[in-house]
């Protein structure tokens, strides 16, 4: 089977960027400067630019906008919440007794309504992104078909069940989710042994690269300037030391996620080891026949997700692809990263099967293989910072739900730069210390265990029938810092 491999993605491979020269570096003072043209930096500028028209602003990225995980993602537009819920609530819970009059404390929410308040955040960031594309004109093949978990087995309907109960206490709402029958389900898409489901119907599909490149067009018009093939080495107050020369400003923001060690300094929640990159990987198919999709179904373009421990998640593109992910090899000793993200042949293989569990009688060639990297902090839960001192913001630790988490980010970084007093200022996610990743050879070791350990659980649930999740697969997330 032959096969684009890496090339970044099939998204980015299929929408080439405009070939524009690297903006020369600016010599004057700007006021922000954002190291990262991922969409965190990307929508950082955009907010900036609305509220300051007046106002100097330099993106530095190392490649290319959208070069990272923002150019190779899955595409879901979701209301998936980037942490662990529980975990959240609890450091709130601990916030208003150790600081009442403090950002968190002061909001007056205890832990589970500051983690509902966020989730309500970022139902408002779906909308937001959908307007921010009609009114700028940005086509990124969006579609806001929802996205559906789909159960193929009992203990695929428990851990459905737990699901539900666990978004009701944190904020979801009847007309934000609705569990749907085996029939109702193949209804949507018809998933082979589907017994159920749930349906989300606030999710958008999107093609990733085609939004981040229809920002940066949008942006180079208002009058930012992208200097991509530009690295940032060093960040200070200040000033950014690139390989290019210095850049000068009164606020830096840093949007590496993935990438953050790529840089030195003393930087607000990147201290020590934070956040680490996690792969991802994705396959493509060609285009699928008509009469494919007249079996399947899939007609409203929801993204779909399943309930296996080493779960998967997928979308219908509008050119008639499944592109489908998960996180086959997900781990490079001393935190290396992913290059152009050329995949294993055992994984491309790995997510070629998982396709076809869903869909056994389905006929299809892969078309293009890559692998991207998540940033990933110890409790798996995101965090935004400002340092008023020094001037500088950092946003890390999506965790593979950055797509929606990123535009909420930004909006927050730029309350917390203005120094204002602001619900988004108050969410959870605010100088969230998720604590320290372990030293190598542990980190690697236990991270690769607890995906074996997952693939174990999933192995010994449909071998056994199980109807509840397994001990093993428990431990797994205990040891993860996944369980809510």
């Amino acid at each position: 089977m032959s096969y684009f491999n890496g090339e970044a993605s099939h998204w980015l491979a299929a929408s080439p960027a405009d070939d524009i020269a690297p903006a020369p570096l600016p010599r004057e003072k700007q006021d922000l400067v954002i190291v990262g043209g991922g969409l965190t930096g990307l929508w950082s500028a955009y907010y900036a630019r609305q509220a300051h028209p007046d106002w100097a602003i330099t993106i530095i990225e190392a490649r290319h906008i959208g070069y990272g995980a923002s150019g190779r993602n899955g595409g879901w537009l979701s209301t998936l919440l980037p942490g662990n819920r529980t975990k959240f609530a609890e450091a709130v819970d601990r916030a208003r007794k150790s600081d009442p009059t403090g950002p968190v404390g002061s909001a007056g929410l205890d832990g589970v309504a500051s983690v509902s308040a966020f989730q309500a955040a970022l139902f408002d960031s779906i909308d937001e992104v959908l307007d921010v594309c009609t009114v700028e004109g940005i086509d990124a093949h969006q579609v806001r078909g929802g996205h559906i978990d789909i159960a193929q087995s009992e203990v695929g309907l428990s851990r459905l069940r737990e699901l539900q109960a666990g978004n009701e206490q944190f904020g979801y709402g009847p007309e934000d989710m609705h569990f749907l029958d085996a029939e109702a389900t193949r209804a949507h898409i018809n998933v082979d042994k589907a017994l159920g489901s749930l349906y989300f119907p606030g999710t958008a599909a999107i093609d990733p690269a085609l939004l981040t490149r229809g920002l940066g067009h949008v942006l180079r018009k208002q009058g930012v300037t992208i200097c991509e093939a530009t690295s940032a080495r060093h960040i200070r107050k200040n000033s950014v030391a690139t390989d290019r020369g210095p850049v000068y400003a009164n606020t830096i923001f840093v949007c590496l996620e993935g990438y953050s060690d790529t840089v030195g300094g003393d930087l607000p929640g990147l201290q020590g080891r934070q956040v680490i990159p996690v792969f991802s990987s994705m396959i493509a198919t060609e285009p699928l026949p008509a009469e494919a999709w007249a079996s399947i179904g899939w007609e409203g373009r929801e993204c779909l997700g399943d309930t296996a421990h080493t779960f998967v998640y997928a979308q219908r593109t509008a050119d008639d692809r499944i592109a489908l992910g998960g996180r086959g090899a997900p781990y490079a000793y001393r935190s290396g990263l992913p290059g152009d993200g050329e995949v294993p042949a055992e994984v491309v293989d790995l997510l070629a099967g998982r396709l076809s569990s869903l869909f056994p009688d389905l006929e299809f060639d892969v078309a293009h293989a890559w692998r991207g990297a998540l940033g990933v902090t110890r409790d798996w839960c995101a965090g935004v910072f400002f340092d008023p001192t020094q001037r500088i913001g950092v946003a890390r630790g999506y965790a593979g739900h950055g797509v929606t988490a990123t535009h909420l980010a930004a909006k927050t970084l730029l309350d917390r730069a203005a120094g204002d007093a602001t619900p988004l200022t108050a969410l959870p996610w605010n100088d969230h210390f998720s604590g320290q990743w372990e030293p190598e050879p542990i980190r690697w070791l236990g991270i690769r265990s607890m995906y074996k350990i997952f693939g174990f659980a999933d192995a010994w649930e449909s071998a056994t029938g199980a109807k509840k999740t397994s001990l093993l697969a428990r431990f797994g997330s205990r040891l993860a810092g996944l369980h809510e």
